[in-house]
């Protein structure tokens, strides 16, 4: 798995999604976070616990971060994603926005 230099919020939820913990990726996001992705909008933590604990269970993924990028004011990590879905594995575009030390938006793009 190839390391790249993230700012720590963004870290902080590979790490936990990682480790399949809807909680501890909730907790990456201000709390009033917001989270786009498959044409769904996600507010708040708790909707954010229960979209990541949906696509644990549903995808069963495993994301490898290998591109990080600033683009239009979002740090964009470009990360290879396999699991159990059509297409596996892709690799996605994470599009997060950050505030402080916390995410307060993150879109997920093919």
């Amino acid at each position: 798995m190839m390391v790249i230099d993230m700012p720590a919020a963004i870290a902080g939820y590979f790490k936990a999604d990682g480790a399949r913990d809807a909680s501890a990726v909730a907790d990456c996001f201000t709390t009033d976070g917001v989270v786009h992705d498959e044409g769904h909008t996600h507010v708040g933590r708790d909707a954010i616990r229960a979209w990541t604990g949906d696509y644990l269970a549903k995808y069963n993924p495993t994301a490898e971060p290998f591109a990080i990028d600033e683009v239009d004011g979002r740090t964009v990590v470009t990360s290879h994603v396999s699991g159990d879905f059509p297409g596996s594995p892709i690799d996605l575009r994470f599009m997060f926005t950050l505030d402080g030390d916390a995410i307060s938006s993150l879109e997920v793009k093919p």
